[in-house]
């Protein structure tokens, strides 16, 4: 797959998707020298480290995303990285991470590689003959936060929180004897990498995915020709992107972190910083009293002239989780007893 890093002078921050499926026995030693470079060039945003590759988004200017790319392009492993850029006005993230994991991806499933087996690649001037064919099941590898504001014509949603939930999706819903072709897309195309491996693993024959996902086709396809419908939600201060690869029209609730709308912030049940529609009856009494300390903390912040870092949605969306894994399991349990 071919990288494209050419990024208009004119634009003020670029900001640069990317991963590598690659075998890093050594990933803790890159951490700190990655970390370095990243700060040296002010890049910020968050990239992930783990043996089986790298993957992450991260935002500069047009001569720190190529500076840090120039590094990475030299490391042992880790050249011809898959990257997708898009542009903003203001810098999408706070702060400047290297984190390492288990995964670069979490499905939760050993031994899913992408290197010794995936689908078949589709380039975005060909997907959209690929899923307008009958035949095809066109699935949305994404949670359903990310669906609600933006999918493909007749994708079909899992409904999962988390990508962890995705291989349960598919022991329930799919069938290697009904199911002959599959074409899935996701954000960037890393979650498709695995799903596609993972159909592969259970038996199924003709797997497809969007290569570079839906922010390469964003890139590709003309509005015109275009079968994406809304807008891409990505994960960083722009929310959700539009067909032009710029900040869309959603916001995000500052309490869950998920996105809302202009009609969802005159709603009654949006306080800004701490509740929306879609947590109101959800976040307790103690919640509450957090999310209007943080949100005072916000507004001094604000007054100072300082930006205010408050939890990331990776983290929310991973506590709400394992909140319903324990609920699910004490109720397991319950019935046993």
């Amino acid at each position: 797959m071919s990288t494209n890093t050419s990024i208009p002078p004119s634009s003020t921050f670029a900001v640069c998707a990317l991963y590598k499926f690659v075998a890093l026995p050594d990933f803790e030693a890159i951490r700190q020298p990655l970390l370095n470079v990243m700060e040296q060039h002010e890049v910020k945003g968050t990239l992930l480290l783990a043996s089986e590759g790298i993957n992450g988004t991260v935002a500069s200017s047009k001569a720190g995303i190529e500076a840090l790319l120039a590094w990475l392009d030299v490391q042992p492993g880790l050249d011809n990285i898959v990257t997708k850029l898009s542009f903003d006005d203001e810098m999408p993230f706070y702060r400047t991470k290297v984190k390492l994991k288990k995964e670069i991806v979490t499905m939760g499933i050993e031994g899913i590689d992408p290197r010794k087996v995936v689908g078949t690649y589709v380039k975005p001037k060909d997907w959209n003959a690929l899923i307008s064919d009958p035949d095809v099941l066109l699935v949305d590898t994404r949670n359903d936060y990310e669906v609600q504001i933006g999918t493909f014509e007749h994708a079909v949603n899992p409904v999962t929180e988390t990508f962890r939930e995705f291989p349960e999706y598919v022991k329930q819903n799919l069938d290697p004897a009904k199911h002959k072709k599959v074409a899935m897309f996701c954000t960037g195309g890393i979650r498709c990498e695995k799903s596609t491996a993972y159909l592969k693993e259970q038996g199924f024959e003709e797997v497809y995915h969007l290569e570079g996902g839906i922010l390469k086709y964003l890139e590709e396809v003309q509005p015109e020709e275009s079968l994406w419908k809304g807008e891409c939600f990505v994960f960083d201060n722009r929310v959700a992107v539009n067909h032009a690869l710029e900040k869309g029209q959603y916001d995000q609730c500052n309490a869950c972190r998920m996105p809302i709308t202009e009609a969802e912030k005159n709603s009654p049940a949006y306080v800004q910083g701490i509740s929306c529609p879609h947590c109101i009856d959800k976040i307790s009494d103690e919640q509450r009293q957090r999310f209007i300390e943080r949100e005072r903390q916000v507004q001094l912040a604000q007054q100072r002239g300082e930006a205010h870092i408050g939890s990331d949605v990776n983290q929310v969306i991973e506590q709400r989780r394992q909140k319903k894994e324990a609920l699910k399991k004490a109720q397991e349990a319950k019935k046993r007893s």
